[in-house]
């Protein structure tokens, strides 16, 4: 990273179920001399500004400037192997079982 670089933090459900601790980066040292700052981010530190979001993002859908990506599986008798597959980054956006 640059020198005062910013990262967000946001999501470890590659975490949630693990038996032992992950690995820290080797180059965490670096966040000091560059003096980088690494918060973290959840959704309800915004909640005061859910309007703003809504009438932006729905303006940005309907002018096709975001388009959103999703992985769609046939079949109800393959939704176990879908759900494993949100665990294992077998998907693009949502992951979607179609039955019917």
């Amino acid at each position: 990273m640059n020198n005062h670089g910013r990262a967000v933090a946001c999501g470890m459900i590659s975490q949630y179920n693990a038996t032992e601790p992950t690995p820290a980066p080797r180059n965490l040292g670096l966040v000091v001399g560059k003096r980088i700052k690494i918060q973290g981010f959840i959704v309800s530190d915004y909640m005061g500004r859910a309007g703003e979001f809504y009438a932006d993002m729905g303006a940005w859908l309907r002018d096709g400037k975001i388009v959103g990506e999703e992985t769609v599986v046939d079949g109800i008798e393959h939704a176990v192997d879908a759900f494993i597959g949100l665990f294992t980054g077998e998907n693009l956006g949502k992951m979607l079982v179609k039955v019917g």
